[in-house]
């Protein structure tokens, strides 16, 4: 009798798979929120192995904050058009017009947090019943309390006091009009889980994962990425760092590290001796100790 076992990549393949086609089988119009990082880039390469060899039944959904890298946004665009998916986007500069969010103001003014009233609206609007997202249990704590699928309440806010218990992997997405769920199929995997799997799936990632050369400022114990957007301080001053990011999100917040992996081998080399999170540089979670969680609370990602 032979037997047949998986190394731990592929049983992490397998569960996320499980957990997209749950999706398709239980909500009628799920999407999958995209922002051009790699954990959205491998979940929706998942996806496209769960429903080969059909499309990938989802649209895309990025909420853009008008802050984005360049970078990001091309390879954003180049992706959907090789995938032949539909693409919504939600945007943060379409909400301060309109008056739905006041943009903060000041040295460490961001955008980061107006997503929540765009994200919600983008929702409501499309009547998205569940938002599959790259969220992992081993970024933040907050994050951590999360379950795969994760109910929002009628006002797209969550409670992590009410969740439903998900024994021998049983999902239960019924709810109530109005109310919606967020699905976290790489909920188990880790930061190295991640760049194992996608050096074996060569995974095409934007170039910013890669060191490269770029105008920073030290800030915030993190080096910032020059922007049109930033305000200079007069202590401080740009200088060009063959740096790297381990996170991508608004340029005015993601810190990048000083690195020479400028490769996906040498990237697995270099996380596989780190310490410190990978959102250890972004700034929006240097607020509080309760910043993720709070943000969560009131529906961000």
């Amino acid at each position: 009798m032979s037997k047949y076992f998986l190394n731990y990549l592929d049983e992490l393949e397998a569960e996320a798979i499980y957990v997209l086609r749950e999706v398709h089988a239980q909500f009628q119009n799920p999407v999958i929120l995209f922002s051009g990082g790699k954990d959205s880039i491998l979940v929706t390469h998942l996806a496209k192995k769960a429903f080969f060899p059909c499309k990938i039944p989802f649209p895309l959904m990025h909420v853009d904050t008008g802050h984005n890298f360049p970078e990001t946004i091309e390879f954003r665009d180049n992706l959907v058009a090789a995938l032949d998916v539909q693409l919504i986007v939600g945007s943060v500069q379409e909400s301060i017009e309109k008056g739905r969010v006041a943009e903060e103001k000041g040295k460490n003014a961001t955008r980061n947090a107006l997503q929540i009233t765009t994200l919600l609206d983008t929702i409501e609007h499309h009547k998205i019943d569940c938002a599959i997202g790259g969220g992992r249990r081993d970024e933040e704590k907050a994050r951590a309390k999360e379950r795969f699928f994760s109910h929002r309440d009628d006002f797209g806010q969550w409670n992590p006091k009410n969740q439903r218990p998900e024994l021998w992997n049983l999902f239960n997405g019924k709810h109530f009009e109005g109310e919606h769920f967020r699905a976290f199929p790489i909920s188990n995997w880790t930061e190295m889980d991640v760049w194992n799997y996608i050096l074996r799936e060569k995974i095409e990632v934007p170039s910013l994962y890669l060191a490269h050369k770029r105008e920073v400022i030290w800030r915030s114990n993190s080096w910032i990425p020059n922007s049109e957007f930033l305000a200079l301080e007069k202590n401080e001053k740009v200088e060009t760092k063959k740096i790297r990011f381990r996170t991508l999100g608004d340029i005015t917040i993601t810190g990048g590290i000083e690195s020479e992996a400028d490769t996906l081998e040498k990237i697995v080399q270099e996380v596989s001796g780190m310490k410190k999170t990978e959102r250890g540089n972004r700034s929006d979670d240097k607020r509080s100790e309760t910043a993720m969680e709070d943000r969560k609370k009131q529906g961000y990602f």
